[in-house]
């Protein structure tokens, strides 16, 4: 079952609910497009049975938020992205574009798991992203202060331009950073993404991995602007069972 709003598509879970993805669409898309999309993507496995995403872990709740639409300076017209920015090629260039709209879209995400933590600690909760999305993700991640979250998926992307020293402050020089980087990291980027050069997913690889981050990197000879399948859909699968059982595993020893 799925719900939708003016800003949300959530599809619901087909079990009892005990995870979510928080997933954010790329640049000139929306949520619902996105979300159609992504579940079109396929896992090699279990043969001869269905493996989307939502077959395989029927406990999520899938959300997908929509950005706004925001006056692309470049392009000189309205269009749906998180924040405006003069390059993807080139994030750096122009970077004052991009404080804006990523002020406003943080405040919104942050929204949304406020949300989520209504029905699961945000422990349950992953955060994820494809390309200007990840890189928002980025920046609610270091807005949404030391709570641990399940994990972090991010396809295609790279670090915003826009955050500055003082976005990293309180991760930086207080103990609450520990439980933020404690947050395991998924990258994916294929070698033939036209969009969204691979360095750029590299140089995103080397920023968390600089901050003591545990970065999952992969990268795949082909798969463009999107999730490479099934190669790149079996990853994010195995990322996200893998982690959520390891918050099963912590859970029933606390609890014993």
């Amino acid at each position: 079952m799925a719900n939708d709003n003016n800003t949300t598509y959530t599809v619901e879970p087909r079990a009892a609910h005990t995870h979510t993805v928080i997933f954010l669409h790329g640049r000139d898309s929306n949520c619902r497009e996105f979300a159609s999309e992504l579940f079109e993507s396929e896992a090699s496995e279990p043969a001869n049975q269905p493996r989307t995403l939502p077959d395989l872990f029927p406990g999520i709740r899938w959300v997908f938020p929509s950005a706004p639409t925001l006056q692309s300076e470049r392009f000189g017209t309205g269009m749906s992205q998180w924040f405006d920015m003069w390059s993807v090629e080139t994030p750096v260039e122009r970077s004052e574009l991009q404080r804006p709209g990523l002020d406003q879209s943080v405040e919104q995400i942050l929204g949304v798991i406020q949300e989520e933590e209504m029905s699961v600690p945000r422990k349950r909760i992953f955060l994820a992203g494809i390309s200007q999305g990840f890189a928002t993700v980025t920046a609610v991640l270091f807005a949404a202060g030391p709570k641990r979250f399940a994990g972090l998926i991010g396809l295609c992307s790279w670090f915003p331009a826009a955050l500055r020293a003082e976005d990293f402050l309180s991760f930086e020089d207080t103990s609450d950073g520990k439980s933020t980087r404690s947050t395991p990291v998924f990258l994916g980027h294929s070698i033939d993404d036209e969009v969204v050069p691979i360095k750029n997913g590299r140089d995103l690889r080397d920023t968390f991995q600089s901050r003591r981050f545990q970065v999952e990197w992969r990268e795949y000879e082909d798969g463009g602007h999107w999730v490479n399948e099934p190669r790149g859909v079996d990853d994010i699968a195995r990322f996200i069972r893998i982690h959520s059982h390891m918050l099963d595993k912590s859970s029933r020893r606390s609890e014993g």
